[in-house]
């Protein structure tokens, strides 16, 4: 099988491991992060880690047409399996998988929602667009109508999405086709597309793992650097001391806490 090309964002230059690469590419998981995954015993992939050790928690969102794969990539990044094309049944509803990840010394639980991608099912899906920092848009590069209904799901998003910041990343899955000769959305249509979006573009395969790790974790990269997407959110870090607002002030001046 040929070497498939390192994921990239939509335009920009391919991975490059040197210093000077380009901050608009995916970059490697940090030391510890890279560490954490390669050993066994590591807590990175525990969702049992201890709240004083999350730095955040992020909630993350796959949506697409049934059939793209969603599924199959959530298994693939959280418990690292892939159901056979006989396995695999249609998500009815929603379904979602907790993980807790290390990226760049820090540690983030992220909540990930499988959201049903057939048409009958979106009214089911709505309420769990709000609240989320990151989302998943999947399309299947062997099917072309997958990818010619991202619009559609955009303009989903957009009703749904309360938040200007949402980091987006559009995935084309199931890469592994190339092989097989059956691909009908290419590399260039995806990136091009994703540019016109705004968004973050990497291609996958839930079969081979190629890019699952780097999609997940390149978005958990990006919601940390956003700030106003995530802070409010959190509840007090341990040991912080909270101030009292002025109703809660005696005259005294005593902050009630």
């Amino acid at each position: 099988m040929p070497a498939l090309p390192p994921p990239t964002l939509a335009g920009a230059q391919a991975l490059d491991d040197s210093p000077s690469a380009s901050s608009s590419s995916f970059s490697s998981p940090a030391p510890a992060a890279a560490a954490a995954a390669a050993s066994p015993t590591a807590a990175a992939t525990s969702a049992n880690a201890t709240a004083a050790e999350i730095t955040a928690t992020f909630k993350l969102l796959l949506i697409g047409d049934s059939g793209t794969g969603k599924s199959s990539l959530l298994l693939r990044f959280t418990d690292d399996t892939w159901l056979q094309p006989d396995e695999v049944s249609a998500t009815i509803g929603v379904d979602f998988k907790v993980k807790v990840v290390d990226v760049e010394d820090k540690r983030y639980k992220l909540t990930i929602w499988d959201t049903a991608g057939q048409e009958r099912f979106r009214t089911l899906t709505s309420s769990y667009y709000r609240g989320a920092q990151g989302v998943i848009l999947v399309y299947d590069v062997s099917n072309r109508q997958t990818f010619e209904h991202l619009q559609l799901w955009f303009t989903e998003l957009d009703t749904y999405s309360s938040s200007r910041d949402l980091i987006k990343i559009i995935v084309g899955n199931k890469c592994d086709k190339d092989t097989s000769g059956v691909r009908e959305v290419s590399r260039k249509d995806g990136e091009a597309f994703a540019r016109r979006m705004g968004t973050l573009f990497i291609e996958t395969s839930a079969k081979t793992k190629t890019g699952v790790r780097d999609a997940f974790i390149e978005v958990v990269r990006k919601i940390a650097e956003t700030p106003s997407l995530w802070q409010k959110q959190q509840g007090p870090r341990p040991g912080a001391v909270q101030l009292g607002s002025e109703e809660e002030t005696d005259s005294s001046g005593v902050c009630a806490c």
